[in-house]
């Protein structure tokens, strides 16, 4: 999973990136427009593993792991003419954004718009959006038109098959409305997927707080589906990371933080794009795996690799809980708490897998 930081110039984009990834990444106390990506891969915090590496002394732990890209250059005005190029591809290619939201007030960095207002703040990137999937439609459509107007019946059939969608959602964008809030058919996001629609993405929207909080600036008014909004202190947060954990766990207790940012918003972005973990174990490794909910259990073989999932026959499942109240897998079995499951099974956050496949 790859997630876009976004947000104004001086909104403390790169200040939460450097605290979700613990890195040190300059930022600028000016405004500006230029674009840049600064990108890591971060580790997604599971101590399941910690319990899962001591039972089974296992010779490696693996997490799985999500990328985070720090997209810089967003400002009023980029939508105009819709987007193009690198800036578009970073945008359009992540799985989902976090819209870091200014909320904090400061002599030494200015806000671009001269006061503090996250409302007017989110608005602003959100109507951005907005209008970059708006002409992106309108040019799509142009070019389906023309090409059925001049094949007509020997067009393509999927090219048939996109007029009603890219009609539909025209209308929806030309009402505001954020993609998200549509119902979509699965073959229809099929369709639209390579268009890498901006407002169709779920979107986590961070309030960036300072010392300082106001009841005004708690709280934005977001009716979309497929978002929510948490609040921190990216500044002390991105200073705490670069503590050793012991003196990080005291600041954290003195200034009433009791979880860092990374492990927020990665359980937040789980949610919001619909992903959770399968585990396995054995005494060379455990691995914490991620797939979509709802996945099946030949899906999730098939995460591991293609020709588990190409000679699947069943899986061995159990509930984590299960195994950890048991003690150990040979417990597990002996009170028969661990299950062989069909490829149609329905994996659930959490079980501890075996497959069994030919080959």
């Amino acid at each position: 999973m790859r997630l876009g930081i976004i947000g104004l110039p001086n909104s403390g984009k790169t200040t939460l990136f450097n605290a979700i990834t613990r890195g040190s990444y300059e930022t600028s106390a000016v405004g500006g427009s230029q674009f840049h990506v600064n990108t890591a891969v971060v580790n997604v915090p599971d101590a399941r593993l910690d319990v899962l590496e001591k039972m089974y002394s296992a010779k490696k732990k693996v997490y799985t792991t999500i990328t985070f890209s720090d997209i810089g250059g967003l400002d009023k005005g980029i939508g105009e003419g819709g987007l193009t190029g690198q800036f578009r591809n970073e945008l359009s290619q992540v799985d989902g954004f976090v819209h870091v939201i200014r909320a904090f007030r400061s002599d030494v960095v200015p806000h671009p718009y001269e006061s503090v207002n996250p409302q007017r703040d989110l608005e602003t990137i959100d109507g951005e959006f907005l209008l970059i999937d708006l002409v992106a439609v309108e040019k799509r459509l142009e070019r389906v038109q023309n090409e059925l107007r001049v094949k007509g019946k020997r067009a393509e059939r999927n090219i048939e098959d996109e007029l009603p969608i890219l009609e539909k959602i025209k209308a929806h964008l030309e009402q505001n409305k954020a993609l998200r809030d549509m119902d979509f058919k699965p073959e229809e996001l099929r369709m639209i997927g390579g268009f890498g629609f901006l407002t169709l993405k779920p979107a986590l929207i961070v309030l960036n707080q300072g010392d300082d909080v106001r009841d005004e600036d708690r709280q934005v008014k977001y009716d979309y589906g497929h978002a929510t909004q948490i609040e921190l202190r990216a500044a002390l947060e991105a200073e705490l990371a670069q503590l050793p954990p012991e003196d990080a766990e005291m600041f954290m207790e003195e200034y009433g933080v009791t979880e860092l940012s990374a492990a927020r918003v990665i359980e937040e972005a789980y949610q919001l794009v619909g992903i959770h973990s399968f585990l396995t174990a054995g005494d060379k490794e455990v691995r914490a795996w991620t797939i979509p909910r709802g996945a099946t259990a030949v899906e999730a073989a098939g995460a591991i690799h293609t020709d588990l999932q190409q000679g699947f026959i069943r899986a061995e499942v159990t509930a984590y809980d299960d195994l950890i109240e048991a003690g150990s897998e040979k417990a597990v079995k002996a009170v028969g708490k661990m299950r062989l499951e069909s490829r149609d099974y329905v994996v659930k956050d959490g079980d501890v897998m075996v497959f069994r496949h030919n080959g």
